[in-house]
């Protein structure tokens, strides 16, 4: 990978996930987060006089459900005060996660800032005594995006 001698990148072993609405939740680190995506669809256009010469639009944005994945630990009832948080109430929150470099107490390299996050699922591995294997739980995410996408048309 090319980069500059002034780079800084940032690990995918080091984010952490925080939600804030009429408080703030720190959701802690987390081992695996997948789903952190975007998709267009394409608003394609042809005018009857241009032959097949065609135009393309950016259509609607798509956004994956986001899946955080850690092995359970003092961070899991974190997880479960928010939870609570959403079981009965509506409360809107804005979730954010933030990468970090490889230099301690330096702040996050980059972050994504999630409208609307709701959770949609949350598991825990099953419990076998018979196993000798680290309890794992899943937080699953549906969210409105991440990009200034959100315009309004003017009237």
């Amino acid at each position: 990978m090319a980069l500059s001698d002034s780079s800084t990148i940032g690990l995918a072993n080091r984010f952490v996930v925080n939600m804030s609405g009429k408080q703030v939740y720190n959701l802690g680190s987390w081992q695996k987060a997948d789903g952190l995506d975007v998709s267009w669809d394409v608003a394609e256009y042809r005018a009857g006089d241009n032959g097949n010469d065609r135009f393309y639009f950016p259509g609607n944005t798509k956004y994956s459900n986001i899946r955080l994945t850690r092995a359970v630990s003092e961070e899991t009832s974190k997880v479960r005060d928010w939870l609570n948080k959403n079981s009965w109430e509506s409360e809107v929150f804005v979730g954010s996660i933030e990468l970090f470099g490889p230099h301690p107490g330096k702040g996050p390299i980059t972050d994504w800032e999630l409208r609307d996050v709701m959770p949609v699922k949350w598991a825990i591995a099953t419990f076998d005594a018979g196993a000798s294997q680290v309890s794992v739980e899943t937080l699953e995410l549906a969210h409105k995006g991440f990009l200034l996408d959100q315009r309004k048309l003017p009237f």
